[in-house]
């Protein structure tokens, strides 16, 4: 196996590590504090439009609390209001200044929320902006004995530096006024249809190549067994460029994915998030170009294979080496101007290519490799999303698929599309892992099907990559039942799509197979010895 195909092998690895679906997620605290009368507001997020001078200037997210009066969902209907700042700032006691319907600004801390709320409805305040004191936003709840939540404002939390530009903006200038306003997201955006479709889409193709692939082998091993002058032909399988994943294998997956995990949540930060971006495009390059170099291939035969040495990569074909600097030009400009508007396709198309190739190099051997990966992917999943809380305290996987703390819109190792008509915008995603780990299945059961001879009917395939679309399916509406909070698909994608495949093996009789040796028994010619005039030594030094 060449260095190229090593490399593709540990970058499966680096890869997986994010499984994770979701779209909008801002608010990052739980609700703890249960809904009771004056505080049961739904948490809703709120657009801040700022007037400076008369001047439209920036917008900023805050996220409305339990108790106050709800956000007008329609800009039209919202009103303007004059911005003022808190004297005291914190508004621990009743302001120095009185107010005639104007939104006032003060910091968090030193006291209860809704104490803040009412000091400023009782000094004549139209609302109350809450200033965090980190860059993300908070849940405002009420205490379980308070008793005083007869509040008529609107309140809102905002982010720290969305605070520092207003009092920084007040500072400067008389003339500060807001919108406050929470317009409704759609019940699903079609951004979570095309994301689908891609991770659908791309299962399918990377299948259908590996299965041809197993296929070509199987008739070209057949042809040798039936060419074959001597008892025994051994093939290696090894030589085809394919790793076979073991059990081992599969149960350190999690292990060492974990402790990658646990070290992209201790270092994330701007140079760390630069160094996967170096190593994402690595992987797209080879990914990008093994897929256009077999794309090609058909058209370019001659030229895919000769082959030339290259010092360090060894044997690259000609082909290979005309494609490499579209791949190379393809993936640096794409580093270079990720952060613009439109890098989103860029980064898919990076993505596909090298999950396509993954899919394509390793493979499971049988059920009983592919249930211990997706069952220890499956607990995994579920560690890391919901469980890691108790631990750090947040979301170990979605602090590192949003990139917190690294000034960067999230890492690289990710689809995404952005959210098309959305009011609140933001991409929704899907982490490599979720196509990553289901896909080595269900390629896995497309070439058992081609190998066996059996029918779409009765093989196992469709059923499969069914079952994959609607655990897909699910993990979406789970999605937006919890109002955009990230989710770990493989809680519905691995029941779905393993629980289908042992099912409909136990029902077929198929299982033993299945799950032991995974592709059908060929019969290996045996050499019938002929007559022959060599003499009995010449014989065995040939049979040796």
């Amino acid at each position: 196996m060449d260095s190229r195909r090593v490399l593709l092998v540990l970058g499966l690895i680096q890869l997986c590590l994010v499984q994770l679906v979701f779209g909008g997620d801002i608010v990052h605290e739980d609700d703890k504090a249960p809904k009771k009368p004056g505080c049961s507001n739904n948490f809703v997020l709120v657009k801040v439009q700022t007037w400076i001078d008369n001047v439209e200037s920036q917008e900023f997210v805050g996220v409305g609390a339990r108790f106050g009066t709800t956000m007008e969902s329609k800009e039209k209907h919202a009103n303007h209001s004059k911005l003022a700042l808190a004297d005291p700032p914190d508004l621990c006691s009743p302001p120095k200044n009185k107010l005639a319907g104007e939104v006032i600004l003060v910091h968090r801390g030193n006291c209860k929320f809704t104490t803040k709320a009412n000091h400023a409805e009782a000094a004549g305040a139209s609302g109350i902006l809450i200033i965090n004191f980190k860059k993300e936003l908070y849940k405002m709840v009420c205490d379980p004995d308070e008793t005083d939540l007869n509040i008529t404002i609107p309140a809102v939390m905002l982010p720290q530096d969305a605070g520092l530009f207003l009092e920084s903006s007040m500072n400067n200038t008389s003339n500060v006024a807001v919108q406050l306003y929470s317009p409704e997201r759609p019940l699903v955006d079609i951004a979570e249809v095309f994301l689908w479709l891609m991770a659908v889409g791309t299962i399918l193709c990377s299948s259908f190549w590996s299965a041809w692939s197993a296929r070509e082998a199987a008739i070209e091993q057949d042809k040798i067994l039936k060419d074959a002058s001597f008892d025994y032909v051994n093939v290696e399988q090894g030589s085809s460029g394919v790793v076979d994943i073991n059990t081992m294998s599969a149960v350190l997956f999690v292990v060492v994915a974990s402790c990658f995990l646990i070290m992209l949540y201790k270092l994330m930060s701007y140079w760390f998030i630069e160094l996967l971006v170096v190593l994402f495009c690595i992987g797209g390059v080879e990914g990008l170009q093994t897929c256009l170099v077999a794309l090609l291939l058909r058209w370019f035969k001659s030229a895919g294979e000769t082959f030339i040495k290259v010092p360090i990569f060894g044997a690259i074909s000609y082909l290979t080496l005309a494609v490499a600097p579209f791949c190379i030009t393809f993936a640096v400009v794409w580093a270079v101007y990720r952060r613009v508007n439109f890098a989103w396709i860029g980064q898919d198309i990076l993505g596909i290519a090298l999950i396509i190739t993954v899919l394509q190099i390793v493979r499971v051997p049988n059920l009983k490799v592919g249930t211990v990966l997706l069952s220890c992917a499956f607990l995994y999943d579920i560690f890391w999303v919901f469980v890691s809380k108790s631990w750090f305290n947040e979301s170990v996987m979605i602090v590192v698929a949003r990139g917190d703390r690294s000034g960067e819109d999230g890492i690289p190792m990710l689809l995404k599309i952005p959210r098309m008509f959305d009011p609140w915008g933001g991409f929704s995603i899907i982490g490599f892992g979720d196509i990553l780990l289901p896909g080595l299945l269900i390629a896995f059961s497309l070439r058992y099907d081609w190998l066996s001879k059996k029918s779409l009917r009765a093989g196992y395939f469709v059923w499969a990559m069914s079952a994959y679309g609607l655990g897909l399916l699910i993990t979406y509406v789970a999605l937006n039942l919890m109002d955009g909070h990230g989710q770990p698909a493989l809680l519905y994608i691995v029941p779905f799509t393993l629980g289908t495949f042992i099912t409909l093996g136990k029902i077929r009789g198929d299982l033993s197979n299945l799950w032991s040796r995974g592709e059908p028994v060929r019969p290996c010619p045996h050499f019938q010895l002929q007559p022959t005039n060599q003499p009995e030594e010449e014989m065995e030094e040939h049979q040796h």
